[in-house]
């Protein structure tokens, strides 16, 4: 029964999912609409990371000496100043590790 929840769920995701990429004609969208959803990426990424970071396990904020603000503080200075989401990953998730690891 798991499995077969799982693989009607898969079914009905890609389905929505595809009908808006075929359907939907690039023409109909207007300038406006496609500059507006240029910005969906950067208005879900910080909703996905920010509880990450300052809620534990049971939900609770975090203390402010916890390494992962410090990993946070420095993911976002590199983005801001490299504008590159890659290096913004990789900057935050190495400065994390080195705090762990070697402080």
């Amino acid at each position: 029964m798991t499995w077969l929840s799982i693989i009607i769920a898969g079914i009905l995701t890609y389905i929505t999912r595809m009908t808006m990429i075929t359907l939907v004609d690039r023409r109909v969208l207007g300038t406006k609409l496609k500059q507006v959803l240029g910005y969906v990426p950067a208005a879900v990424f910080p909703a996905i990371i920010f509880p990450a970071i300052f809620y534990n396990d049971y939900g609770n904020l975090i203390e402010l000496t916890d390494p992962k603000i410090y990993g946070a503080i420095i993911a976002i200075l590199v983005g801001y100043l490299s504008r590159n989401i890659i290096a913004t990953i990789f900057s935050g998730l190495i400065s994390y590790w080195i705090i762990i690891f070697l402080l």
